[in-house]
């Protein structure tokens, strides 16, 4: 159940605690922009975004944050969905939240596209936990987890590893297709 608008809007020490935990996952990420970036793309323009978590959902926002964050590394494998075996995209998001939050979503990138989760159409209405979906060929087939400050984490291709990406680069703004909320 979910608490009352009004509930939610009250600042709580509990609430007041969970968005300086938000806060410090997302200067945690700001340290990590601070890397190179392949091809000398400039840093991404969401970067001074303000760190936002989903109402009422900032405890499994930071959950998610953390367990994609330290999957960041792990090798590519089509069809994978365990750090051992290795991860694809949609194998990566589902492994994220069924052990952050206990939800178990869809196997495929265009299952969870389709999933009854409020969709969000901007990139700068993006907050940490959401979804990110991006059409390439014509239709959904890649999905990653956006962790804030115009970031979000992937398993991009083979060969490759997870991996943090901006959202707002060159290859996936222009594939960016929308956001599901699934914490709402």
């Amino acid at each position: 159940m979910y608490p009352s608008p009004a509930a939610r809007s009250a600042t709580t020490p509990a609430r007041t605690a969970r968005l300086a935990l938000l806060a410090a996952a997302i200067a945690l990420l700001a340290a990590c922009a601070g890397a190179p970036r392949r091809g000398g793309t400039a840093p991404s323009t969401l970067a001074n975004e303000p760190a936002r978590g989903p109402d009422g959902e900032i405890a499994a926002a930071n959950d998610v944050l953390f367990r994609a964050m330290a999957l960041v590394g792990t090798p590519y494998r089509w069809g994978g969905n365990s750090p051992a075996g290795g991860f694809d995209c949609s194998g990566l998001v589902d492994y994220i939240y069924r052990h952050a939050t206990g939800l178990e979503l869809p196997r495929t990138s265009g299952e969870m596209a389709d999933m009854d989760a409020r969709k969000v159409k901007r990139m700068t209405q993006l907050v940490s936990g959401d979804l990110v979906f991006f059409d390439i060929g014509g239709h959904i087939s890649h999905v990653g987890v956006y962790v804030g400050k115009g970031r979000f984490v992937h398993a991009p291709n083979t060969g490759g590893t997870v991996r943090l990406d901006d959202i707002d680069g060159p290859y996936w703004r222009d594939h960016f297709a929308y956001g599901r909320r699934v914490l709402d």
